[in-house]
């Protein structure tokens, strides 16, 4: 029920779903299956009780439908880490996904070197009555907490580079492969990986894919340089990389690789007439560095919906797509033959 407001801002009275019917000329159990999405209403009468709930101003108290219903039409979101471009381009997905599916979504925030503060994060939205968690779990610990706990809902984690039984994820070693194949089909041989940092499961994912794909066309092991995901440590590794003698870097993220081309053309090094590059993530910037960059696409629309189809569908349904998502490789300008005294 709903407080009315007077003009002076007292409290006159509530309004409830036996005015929504009154006003609409309908059965309070017609008022309560529009509530509930119930399919066994008729169009008119829909839009006749929709229409009073307008006019009364009646907002629908998610809490007592919960427990009316244990229907809450709402997920929770918890996140380990969300200041890096997947991780908040997957919560923005998830929210206009389950919106789209008619569902809200309640957040929570939790430090993933914090088995505690994991736990409590997960037991908040679980006493919020939501219908299902989405995890975006990108370091192998937060798993290990999730783990060890028995939440009575579902719960499904993203960003965890496909460990763990109920993790839904891009195949990030499969991205991995196509950067290392375009460049060793561009003729490259040397080729250096600068790799995103240690405690990251998509980054050992991503340095996986790089050695795989390598073994794979018979070419040698190419030196791995550390990254935190910034472009500072993109920037940093130009000497390194320099000394190293490489033709091509494959960077393990997009900011990475911006650092790196800022830090070769302060180098006096051409790209890629000297040195390619090819980043993963393809953020909306990447289009736009100079030169445009060559990276592998993460569609995080994807991962969102396969998400939240998962955490909606009937108990008794079979199960909902959990298969990675496939990554594209998107050709841009970063990339060319080596030079010919170097290939």
């Amino acid at each position: 029920m709903n407080d009315f407001r007077n003009a002076d801002g007292t409290t006159a009275r509530t309004v409830g779903v036996r005015d929504v019917a009154a006003l609409a000329g309908v059965s309070r159990q017609t008022v309560s299956r529009v509530l509930n999405a119930h399919p066994d209403v008729a169009a008119d009468t829909k839009v006749r009780v929709e229409r009073a709930m307008a006019e009364l101003g009646y907002r629908m108290n998610n809490a007592a439908r919960a427990l009316g219903t244990r229907r809450s039409r709402t997920l929770g979101v918890l996140a380990s880490d969300a200041l890096q471009y997947g991780p908040s381009r997957s919560i923005a997905a998830i929210e206009a996904s389950a919106r789209a599916a008619g569902y809200w979504v309640s957040a929570a925030f939790a430090d993933s070197g914090d088995a505690n503060a994991v736990a409590a994060a997960v037991d908040h939205l679980a006493a919020q009555g939501v219908e299902g968690i989405v995890v975006v779990a990108p370091h192998a610990r937060t798993l290990r907490t999730l783990e060890g706990l028995s939440v009575g809902i579902p719960v499904l984690t993203l960003h965890s580079a496909g460990q763990g039984t109920t993790g839904l994820s891009v195949d990030q070693a499969a991205g991995a492969r196509l950067a290392v194949a375009a460049l060793a089909e561009a003729g490259h041989v040397r080729i250096a990986h600068l790799a995103g940092p240690a405690d990251w499961l998509e980054a050992e994912s991503r340095a996986d894919g790089y050695a795989a794909e390598l073994i794979a066309r018979g070419l040698p092991a190419g030196p791995v340089i550390a990254g935190d995901w910034s472009a500072r440590s993109g920037h940093d590794a130009v000497p390194e990389i320099l000394a190293a003698g490489v033709t091509a870097v494959f960077a393990a993220n997009d900011q990475m690789a911006l650092g790196l081309l800022g830090g070769l053309h302060e180098a006096g090094v051409a790209v890629p007439a000297d040195i390619s590059v090819i980043g993963f993530d393809d953020v909306p910037d990447a289009a736009y560095y100079w030169p445009r960059l060559t990276t592998v696409r993460q569609d995080f629309e994807e991962l969102a919906r396969r998400a939240v189809a998962a955490l909606t569908a009937p108990v008794d349904a079979q199960p909902s797509d959990l298969e990675p998502v496939s990554p594209v490789l998107v050709v841009r300008d970063s990339v060319a033959a080596p030079p010919a005294d170097r290939a």
